[in-house]
């Protein structure tokens, strides 16, 4: 997969990620004020951090480095899923939003699965 790619900024799972980065920053604008060190911060960076670690995955110069960074990516991807349902929980984001979020986000998580799997595969044989 890398090779088809000359950048990360092609890779559909990066973008997809960094729209959905980009949807909790406009989300997280109307969390309250007393939010602002807490949960907005977690899950801006929660969810920047998936992105983060595509990019520098895809520019590191091993299959098995890019391997534990598409990991990283997923652990993120994980809080950040966590961050939005406690978000919806204590009523700062909609049901409905949630659930886009929500769905957008295990999508990720498939992409990353089956990206992971799929290098995993060529070290094996």
């Amino acid at each position: 997969m890398v090779n088809k790619y000359k950048n990360f900024e092609e890779l559909p799972v990066w973008k997809k990620a960094h729209n959905l980065t980009l949807l909790v920053y406009k989300l997280t604008e109307k969390f309250p004020g007393q939010e602002v060190y807490g949960l907005t911060s977690q899950v801006r960076r929660s969810s920047s951090s998936i992105a983060a670690n595509i990019a520098e995955g895809f520019s590191r110069h091993s299959t098995k480095e890019l391997v534990q960074f598409l990991y990283n990516a997923r652990g993120s991807n994980a809080e950040t899923l966590y961050h939005i349902m406690l978000a919806k929980d204590l009523g700062y984001i909609k049901d409905v939003s949630y659930i886009k979020m929500k769905n957008e986000y295990n999508e990720i998580g498939k992409q990353l699965n089956g990206w992971i799997s799929s290098l995993r595969n060529k070290f094996s044989h």
